[in-house]
């Protein structure tokens, strides 16, 4: 759980949402994804989907290269912002689609336990139009 005391630091919000952006939802190498998820992620992490719950590391990083493979080799996560957060909950906004095209935006949303994503929720917004 999240300390109460006012004296512990939060975690760097916009450094570790960034971090599993671009390290693991934007990495194509199983390998060096599986990396991430292990410096980024608790041990059992949960991550929460429109579709569904995944849990644990290695399927939670099977479901971005999942994702990657089917999206083409151009898809890309991009960042919005600056993450926010604190008491341990953090948000990032994000776009993704081929190269620059905007695709899909939406917002992950992570509870932080000790510096790493314990959970995080994947909100997608509604298409335009």
């Amino acid at each position: 759980m999240p300390s109460n005391d006012p004296a512990t630091p939060e975690p760097d919000f916009d450094h570790l949402l960034r971090a599993n952006l671009e390290r693991v939802f934007n990495e194509r190498d199983p390998a060096r994804r599986a990396a991430a998820m292990a410096e980024l992620y608790v041990a059992e992490p949960v991550m929460y989907e429109p579709t569904g719950v995944v849990t644990g590391r290695a399927a939670i990083a099977e479901v971005a290269g999942r994702l990657l493979e089917q999206s083409g080799p151009d898809f890309v996560f991009h960042a919005d912002g600056v993450a926010v957060g604190h008491h341990g909950l953090g948000t990032l906004r994000w776009h993704a689609g081929p190269g620059e095209a905007v695709a899909v935006t939406g917002t992950d949303a992570a509870q932080v336990v000790e510096g790493r994503i314990s959970r995080l929720w994947v909100l997608l917004d509604p298409p335009a139009g």
